[in-house]
């Protein structure tokens, strides 16, 4: 299985999984665009971080016209999230996999669509910031409804991708470029959809964030 986990120790531990694991997840990157990570975020460093996440703040945020959401606090486990998502041995995976180029960092949020409150997403692109290829991860704990992520062609307009089902800890890789769109499909009922998402970038490097440099281009202006 291909991962992400916590050992004993605490330290992560990444599972690149078998050969044959990573030759299927690169054949269903070319045929859809995207692929799905069964069980990324392994049980033991979930059990440590979800009962964080739990207990973090999170605050409203609009993403122009592309879609409102609560966005969580910075700080607490969205930096244990992001130090997993900047692991070397990950951005090697995602490289073989999507082919993508060299990733110098993972960029990335913890949000929540909640339906109760009229959170929605739109199609939109990704493209820039150099963004390269971009992940969400389901960090809901209860089953939810809707909340599909959609790809679709810009000139055709035809959905090419959709998936849905996916369970606590799962993981999904997607190609970003000018002629796809996606979107999260609206959730529905009670249940809030929540994910750590973002982006695999071909710069800043993450050396450089942690030494205080900027995340984002508008930052670096």
């Amino acid at each position: 299985m291909i991962g992400i986990g916590s050992s004993s120790s605490h330290l992560l531990d990444f599972s690149l999984g078998s050969r044959a694991e990573r030759s299927d997840l690169c054949h269903e990157f070319r045929e859809r665009n995207c692929a799905v990570l069964r069980g990324f975020l392994q049980p033991r460093l979930l059990d440590e971080l979800l009962p964080r996440v739990e207990r973090t703040g999170f605050r409203p945020r609009r993403h122009g016209s592309i879609g409102t959401e609560d966005s969580m606090e910075a700080g607490g486990p969205l930096a244990s999230f992001l130090l997993a998502a900047n692991d070397p041995r990950l951005f090697e995976f995602v490289m073989e996999v999507t082919g993508c180029g060299s990733i110098g960092c993972f960029d990335g949020r913890v949000y929540r669509l909640d339906p109760t409150r009229g959170h929605g997403d739109s199609w939109h692109s990704d493209v820039g910031d150099n963004r390269l290829v971009a992940m969400s991860v389901n960090l809901t704990t209860s089953p939810y409804e809707g909340g599909r992520l959609q790809i679709r062609d810009q000139g055709s307009g035809e959905v090419t991708a959709e998936v849905g089902g996916t369970e606590l800890g799962d993981a999904v890789i997607f190609r970003i470029a000018e002629h796809l769109r996606h979107r999260v499909s609206p959730v529905e009922g009670d249940v809030p959809r929540v994910a750590f998402a973002g982006w695999f970038k071909s710069a800043p490097s993450f050396r450089s964030v942690l030494g205080g440099g900027p995340w984002t281009a508008a930052e670096r202006e």
